[in-house]
């Protein structure tokens, strides 16, 4: 079986700007993700993003708009040597509908864990909310809660996995 690292998205891969990141212009590579991530990987770690884009249902971008920043995310951590095995993300939110696959739900991991053939046990989620970890767990996958825009080198860079 496989081992991965599940990361969130906005807050701990690129700069939580505060609002929906959508925009190119918006997007910042947080500094020490590619660096931790490339070390991760040499300990046989693999990667999937799980992230929550609620801003589709509330009609402020489009699924092209989401596909273009994961884009942007895979061609930035790609000059580290880091393939990301699939974005899952969740186009919905609360006041609108309930979902099982936006996070807490645990399905976006779960399906992850599936396809890949991934270990869960021997995985992990990164996670900037309290959410992100609570999804995780229902999977059996361990969680991480750092603060939002952090330097994962920096932080976590001791820490065993």
């Amino acid at each position: 079986m496989r081992k991965a690292i599940f990361l969130d998205r906005d807050g701990v891969i690129n700069k939580d700007i505060g609002d929906y990141t959508y925009k190119l212009e918006d997007y910042t590579l947080l500094p020490g993700v590619g660096e931790f991530l490339s070390d991760r990987m040499n300990e046989g770690f693999e990667f999937v993003v799980i992230t929550n884009q609620a801003g589709i249902e509330r009609g402020l971008y489009g699924h092209e708009d989401v596909r273009m920043i994961n884009n942007k995310i895979r061609e930035d951590l790609s000059k580290f040597g880091i393939h990301i095995l699939e974005f899952y993300y969740a186009p919905y939110h609360e006041m609108y509908s309930k979902c099982l696959s936006r996070k807490p739900g645990s399905i976006m991991v779960e399906k992850a864990l599936a396809r890949f053939n991934i270990d869960s046990k021997a995985s992990w989620m990164i996670g900037d909310r309290p959410r992100d970890i609570e999804a995780a767990e229902k999977a059996g996958v361990k969680g991480i809660l750092i603060e939002a825009n952090s330097n994962l080198k920096e932080i976590l860079d001791d820490c065993s996995f």
